[in-house]
Protein backbone atom coordinates (compact mmCIF):
# COMPACT_ATOMS: atom_id res chain seq x y z
CA UNK A 1 0.00 0.00 0.00
CA UNK A 2 1.43 3.65 -0.81
CA UNK A 3 2.42 5.82 1.60
CA UNK A 4 -0.59 7.78 3.47
CA UNK A 5 0.17 11.33 4.06
CA UNK A 6 -2.17 13.42 6.95
CA UNK A 7 -3.09 16.74 6.00
CA UNK A 8 -5.17 18.76 8.64
CA UNK A 9 -7.23 21.16 6.74
CA UNK A 10 -9.22 24.49 8.29
CA UNK A 11 -10.87 27.43 7.75
CA UNK A 12 -13.55 29.67 9.15
CA UNK A 13 -16.55 28.98 6.01
CA UNK A 14 -16.73 26.13 3.98
CA UNK A 15 -19.63 25.18 1.07
CA UNK A 16 -19.36 22.06 -0.54
CA UNK A 17 -21.82 22.19 -2.75
CA UNK A 18 -24.64 19.76 -2.70
CA UNK A 19 -25.60 18.78 -6.64
CA UNK A 20 -29.37 18.75 -6.34
CA UNK A 21 -29.85 22.37 -4.95
CA UNK A 22 -29.90 24.24 -8.73
CA UNK A 23 -30.10 28.17 -7.25
CA UNK A 24 -28.94 28.36 -3.96
CA UNK A 25 -26.01 26.95 -2.65
CA UNK A 26 -26.69 24.45 0.30
CA UNK A 27 -23.07 22.19 1.80
CA UNK A 28 -22.84 18.67 2.22
CA UNK A 29 -21.95 18.47 6.20
CA UNK A 30 -18.51 18.14 5.84
CA UNK A 31 -16.21 17.75 3.14
CA UNK A 32 -16.18 15.79 0.14
CA UNK A 33 -13.16 13.54 -1.43
CA UNK A 34 -13.48 15.85 -4.52
CA UNK A 35 -12.86 19.25 -2.55
CA UNK A 36 -10.30 17.15 -0.52
CA UNK A 37 -8.89 16.52 -3.19
CA UNK A 38 -8.47 19.93 -4.86
CA UNK A 39 -7.10 21.46 -1.38
CA UNK A 40 -3.90 19.06 -2.09
CA UNK A 41 -3.96 19.33 -5.41
CA UNK A 42 -3.22 23.33 -4.39
CA UNK A 43 0.13 21.59 -2.65
CA UNK A 44 1.27 19.78 -5.42
CA UNK A 45 -0.06 18.43 -8.91
CA UNK A 46 1.77 17.16 -11.46
CA UNK A 47 -0.12 15.60 -14.62
CA UNK A 48 2.24 12.41 -13.70
CA UNK A 49 0.51 12.08 -10.43
CA UNK A 50 -3.11 11.57 -9.09
CA UNK A 51 -3.91 11.79 -5.30
CA UNK A 52 -6.45 9.09 -3.80
CA UNK A 53 -8.56 9.88 -0.58
CA UNK A 54 -8.80 7.14 1.35
CA UNK A 55 -10.40 9.06 4.88
CA UNK A 56 -11.50 12.27 6.21
CA UNK A 57 -11.77 12.45 9.99
CA UNK A 58 -13.99 15.79 11.41
CA UNK A 59 -12.55 17.37 14.31
CA UNK A 60 -15.08 20.35 15.19
CA UNK A 61 -18.91 19.99 15.50
CA UNK A 62 -20.74 20.52 12.67
CA UNK A 63 -22.24 23.89 12.69
CA UNK A 64 -24.00 25.79 9.71
CA UNK A 65 -24.73 29.64 9.14
CA UNK A 66 -27.44 31.34 6.82
CA UNK A 67 -25.74 34.28 3.86
CA UNK A 68 -26.95 36.21 1.65
CA UNK A 69 -24.12 35.93 -1.11
CA UNK A 70 -23.68 37.70 -4.47
CA UNK A 71 -22.99 35.94 -8.02
CA UNK A 72 -23.14 37.00 -11.26
CA UNK A 73 -25.32 34.73 -13.53
CA UNK A 74 -23.04 34.89 -16.43
CA UNK A 75 -19.92 32.73 -17.31
CA UNK A 76 -16.65 34.76 -18.91
CA UNK A 77 -14.47 32.81 -21.32
CA UNK A 78 -12.09 30.59 -19.54
CA UNK A 79 -9.47 31.00 -21.57
CA UNK A 80 -8.06 34.30 -23.23
CA UNK A 81 -8.04 32.36 -26.82
CA UNK A 82 -11.56 31.87 -26.10
CA UNK A 83 -11.93 35.50 -24.99
CA UNK A 84 -9.99 36.77 -28.16
CA UNK A 85 -12.31 34.77 -30.41
CA UNK A 86 -15.28 36.35 -28.95
CA UNK A 87 -17.93 38.95 -30.19
CA UNK A 88 -16.44 42.25 -29.02
CA UNK A 89 -19.87 42.71 -27.36
CA UNK A 90 -18.86 39.46 -25.49
CA UNK A 91 -15.69 41.04 -24.34
CA UNK A 92 -17.00 43.42 -21.96
CA UNK A 93 -18.19 42.34 -18.66
CA UNK A 94 -19.16 44.09 -15.98
CA UNK A 95 -20.40 42.42 -12.96
CA UNK A 96 -22.71 45.21 -11.50
CA UNK A 97 -25.01 44.93 -14.14
CA UNK A 98 -24.88 40.85 -13.66
CA UNK A 99 -25.22 40.20 -10.30
CA UNK A 100 -27.61 38.03 -8.77
CA UNK A 101 -28.33 37.99 -4.66
CA UNK A 102 -28.73 34.30 -3.28
CA UNK A 103 -28.66 32.69 -0.45
CA UNK A 104 -26.28 29.92 0.71
CA UNK A 105 -25.67 27.67 4.02
CA UNK A 106 -22.43 27.28 4.67
CA UNK A 107 -20.12 25.31 7.49
CA UNK A 108 -18.90 27.48 9.79
CA UNK A 109 -15.26 26.80 11.36
CA UNK A 110 -14.04 23.78 9.99
CA UNK A 111 -11.62 21.33 10.58
CA UNK A 112 -10.93 17.59 8.89
CA UNK A 113 -7.54 15.29 9.01
CA UNK A 114 -7.64 13.90 5.14
CA UNK A 115 -5.76 10.50 4.42
CA UNK A 116 -4.70 10.54 1.39
CA UNK A 117 -1.95 8.61 -1.02
CA UNK A 118 -0.24 9.44 -4.06
CA UNK A 119 -0.81 7.19 -7.29
CA UNK A 120 1.04 7.37 -10.63
CA UNK A 121 -1.07 7.74 -13.77
CA UNK A 122 -0.63 6.59 -17.65
CA UNK A 123 1.40 9.65 -17.97
CA UNK A 124 4.29 9.33 -15.51
CA UNK A 125 7.46 8.00 -16.82
CA UNK A 126 10.34 6.08 -15.89
CA UNK A 127 11.95 8.18 -13.78
CA UNK A 128 8.48 9.04 -12.23
CA UNK A 129 8.15 6.91 -8.84
CA UNK A 130 5.41 7.70 -6.09
CA UNK A 131 8.86 7.83 -3.58
CA UNK A 132 9.28 11.24 -5.47
CA UNK A 133 6.54 12.60 -5.59
CA UNK A 134 6.02 11.69 -1.69
CA UNK A 135 8.84 13.31 -0.60
CA UNK A 136 7.77 16.21 -2.83
CA UNK A 137 4.88 16.87 -1.12
CA UNK A 138 6.61 16.95 2.43
CA UNK A 139 8.67 19.21 1.32
CA UNK A 140 6.29 21.82 -0.20
CA UNK A 141 3.58 20.81 2.93
CA UNK A 142 6.50 21.83 5.48
CA UNK A 143 7.53 24.84 3.69
CA UNK A 144 3.90 26.14 3.28
CA UNK A 145 4.38 26.17 -0.59
CA UNK A 146 1.49 25.99 -2.86
CA UNK A 147 0.97 26.43 -6.71
CA UNK A 148 -2.66 28.60 -5.57
CA UNK A 149 -4.69 29.28 -2.36
CA UNK A 150 -6.08 26.15 -1.37
CA UNK A 151 -10.27 26.79 -0.51
CA UNK A 152 -12.79 25.32 0.71
CA UNK A 153 -15.75 24.71 -1.56
CA UNK A 154 -15.81 28.21 -2.75
CA UNK A 155 -12.32 30.47 -3.59
CA UNK A 156 -13.93 32.98 -0.91
CA UNK A 157 -13.44 30.45 1.22
CA UNK A 158 -9.34 29.91 2.18
CA UNK A 159 -8.08 26.91 3.30
CA UNK A 160 -5.41 26.21 6.16
CA UNK A 161 -3.45 23.36 5.26
CA UNK A 162 -0.51 21.39 7.20
CA UNK A 163 1.20 18.11 8.10
CA UNK A 164 0.02 16.42 10.76
CA UNK A 165 2.47 14.74 12.96
CA UNK A 166 2.34 12.52 16.23
CA UNK A 167 -0.35 11.71 17.61
CA UNK A 168 -4.06 10.79 15.60
CA UNK A 169 -6.77 12.96 15.65
CA UNK A 170 -9.06 13.17 17.93
CA UNK A 171 -12.64 14.15 16.63
CA UNK A 172 -15.36 16.14 18.72
CA UNK A 173 -17.53 14.31 21.42
CA UNK A 174 -20.65 15.16 20.02
CA UNK A 175 -19.36 13.35 17.03
CA UNK A 176 -19.46 9.98 18.54
CA UNK A 177 -22.03 7.85 17.23
CA UNK A 178 -22.62 7.16 13.24
CA UNK A 179 -24.13 9.28 11.41
CA UNK A 180 -25.65 9.16 7.84
CA UNK A 181 -24.06 11.54 5.11
CA UNK A 182 -26.32 10.15 2.08
CA UNK A 183 -25.10 10.10 -1.37
CA UNK A 184 -21.98 12.37 -1.77
CA UNK A 185 -19.77 13.43 -4.44
CA UNK A 186 -16.27 11.72 -4.35
CA UNK A 187 -14.75 12.65 -7.83
CA UNK A 188 -15.52 13.10 -11.40
CA UNK A 189 -13.65 11.19 -14.29
CA UNK A 190 -12.48 13.01 -17.03
CA UNK A 191 -11.41 12.05 -20.35
CA UNK A 192 -9.26 14.05 -22.25
CA UNK A 193 -9.59 17.00 -19.71
CA UNK A 194 -13.28 17.14 -20.43
CA UNK A 195 -15.66 15.70 -17.22
CA UNK A 196 -17.18 12.74 -18.28
CA UNK A 197 -18.80 11.08 -15.41
CA UNK A 198 -19.04 11.71 -11.48
CA UNK A 199 -18.99 8.76 -8.98
CA UNK A 200 -20.91 9.14 -5.85
CA UNK A 201 -20.98 7.06 -2.83
CA UNK A 202 -23.17 6.75 0.67
CA UNK A 203 -21.35 8.20 2.71
CA UNK A 204 -21.29 7.29 6.80
CA UNK A 205 -19.68 8.81 9.32
CA UNK A 206 -18.92 6.65 12.44
CA UNK A 207 -17.28 8.68 15.10
CA UNK A 208 -16.34 11.25 13.45
CA UNK A 209 -14.64 9.34 10.39
CA UNK A 210 -15.60 8.68 6.61
CA UNK A 211 -13.93 5.77 4.90
CA UNK A 212 -13.62 6.94 1.11
CA UNK A 213 -14.50 4.01 -1.18
CA UNK A 214 -11.54 3.29 -4.30
CA UNK A 215 -12.89 4.42 -7.22
CA UNK A 216 -11.90 1.71 -10.22
CA UNK A 217 -10.70 4.14 -12.60
CA UNK A 218 -8.36 6.78 -13.16
CA UNK A 219 -10.38 9.40 -13.18
CA UNK A 220 -8.05 12.13 -14.03
CA UNK A 221 -6.31 10.90 -17.20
Amino acid sequence: MNRAHLVRISGELACFTRPEMKVERVSYDVITPSAARGVLEAVLWKPQMRWVVRRITVLNPIRFTAVKRNEVASKIPSTFKAWANANSADRDFFADDDRQQRNAVLLRDVAYVVEASIALTSKAGEGDTITKYDEMFTRRAEKGQQFQQPYLGCREFPASVELVNGRSPVPADELSGQRDLGWMLNDIEYINGRPFQPHFFHATMRDGVIDVPAIQTEVHA
